[in-house]
């Protein structure tokens, strides 16, 4: 059944997760090894987007059916079950009003096993420090610009994370239509990301 669990998210099944997943739990599988399984089709499913193999629709869809069988796991584990790596702070930097490039992250990132907290758009600099500092288990924060005009206000945003002292706490992680791996190098990120599904491979590697 735990094969089943995987071939249903990967194909963004999502009216049937939960049925499959509550098959696999009374088969003998353990909560653990379910999330496993899920993790591992998503990981097979962002492949597949790197590839221009599938497009964003189906990996929304694949991420929002992990999403709902992590539901039927979370009474079943000690903690969060969506939380195994810890807090992910994303926002859309100040002045900028874009979302649905950090929106998508968001959910990728949750699926991939972190627990999120979305601080939407137009974000101030001293917002993010805030909730750096309001979450410890938080370790890496996505810094999101989808216009040139703002990414100024993401280096602003960077710097700012870093003079508070919480590079010993965070990797910072940016991305956007106008950002590229020379200008994060250039504010001083941990990581660039041209999209969602690296972007969830990469918060787990720098959580880690």
């Amino acid at each position: 059944m735990i094969q089943s669990v995987k071939e249903t998210v990967a194909a963004g099944k999502l009216k049937l997760v939960e049925g499959v997943v509550q098959e696999a739990l009374n088969g003998g599988a353990t909560p653990e090894e379910v999330l496993d399984s899920m993790a591992v089709a998503m990981d097979e499913v962002g492949d597949k987007f790197q590839k221009n193999e599938i497009y964003v629709p189906e990996m929304l869809i694949a991420a929002k059916t992990m999403q709902r069988g992590v539901g039927v796991l979370k009474p079943l584990m000690a903690g969060d079950a969506g939380a195994k790596y810890g807090t992910f702070i994303i926002g859309t930097v100040a002045g900028d009003l874009h979302d649905i490039g950090k929106n998508l992250v968001a959910i990728m990132v949750e699926a991939a096993g972190f627990e999120v907290v979305d601080l939407g758009i137009d974000v101030p600099a001293e917002k993010f420090v805030e909730a750096i500092k309001a979450h410890p288990d938080c370790k890496v924060v996505g810094v999101s610009a989808l216009l040139t005009t703002t990414m100024e206000s993401m280096r602003n945003t960077v710097k700012t994370i870093i003079d508070a002292g919480l590079q010993s706490q965070v990797k910072i992680m940016v991305g956007g239509a106008p950002i590229t791996q020379a200008f994060a190098d250039e504010i001083g990120a941990d990581a660039y990301t041209t999209d969602a599904a690296s972007a969830a491979s990469k918060a787990r590697e720098l959580a880690c």
